[in-house]
Parts: structure tokens; sequence; C-alpha cells
């Protein structure tokens, strides 16, 4: 799944920051960054051509997709032209939490329950 957006500030990096907040699993992880000098065209035509990959399809400003990094990459050259972007990105919480084995999950489940046990005993005091 992809986040296809832009952003006119002048450091991206805060707006991506934003947008991997609470209200996402994982910190987004960026495949591509273009700088140009139409980005909302640019923007638009990716939208429009993935219309079909859309995650939300009832909601528009929702820029998610269900695509792979290839058609992408094929859209922003058809459209702009050449542009560098990682294949293998970090993910490190996501290949982290994929990985865990289930001991590690019990072991987190029962520090959840010890801060529990911590939370009602200073509530009774």
């Amino acid at each position: 799944m992809f986040k296809i957006g832009m952003t006119r500030r002048l450091e991206p990096s805060d707006r991506i920051r934003e947008l991997g907040s609470a209200s996402v699993p994982f910190p987004f992880d960026v495949h591509m960054m273009i700088s140009c000098d139409d980005a909302p065209t640019l923007e638009n035509t990716i939208h429009r051509t993935l219309h079909k990959s859309r995650i939300n399809k009832t909601n528009p400003r929702k820029e998610f997709f269900k695509t792979d990094i290839d058609t992408i990459v094929r859209i922003v050259k058809e459209n702009h032209g050449e542009v560098d972007y990682l294949v293998d990105v970090e993910a490190f919480q996501y290949r982290q939490s994929m990985e865990m084995s289930d001991e590690d999950e019990e072991y987190i489940a029962e520090l959840y329950d010890d801060l529990e046990e911590e939370d009602a005993i200073a509530d009774d005091n």
C-alpha cells in the first residue's frame, strides 16, 4: 500500500513525520520524493491513473493505493521523466513486528499486565 501525496512544505520530512503519527500503525517509509514545477498536476495524474487501486473509493482525500512500486514509477516516468526511488526501505518497526516470536509477544503482554496492576494499585492509593 502506498500513500501518494504532495506537500508545499519546505521540508517534506516534517509532513511525513506528521502523517506517521498515531493514526497509522507504523511510520511511513519514503520510496520516492519528486520535485517538479507542477506537483498538483502530477499528483492528480497519478491519482487518476491509479483510481481503481484506491483503498478508500468514496473519499478522494484519502490518498492510499494498493499497487506496486513499478506501476508508480512507470506513471511518474510517463508524466514527469526519470526519478530516483527506493525499492527496499528500512520499515524497521514493521519488519520487527512481523518477525516477533510468540515468546516475545507473550513477554510484552506480561509487561502490559504488570503496568495495569501498577496503575490499579496507584488508583487505590
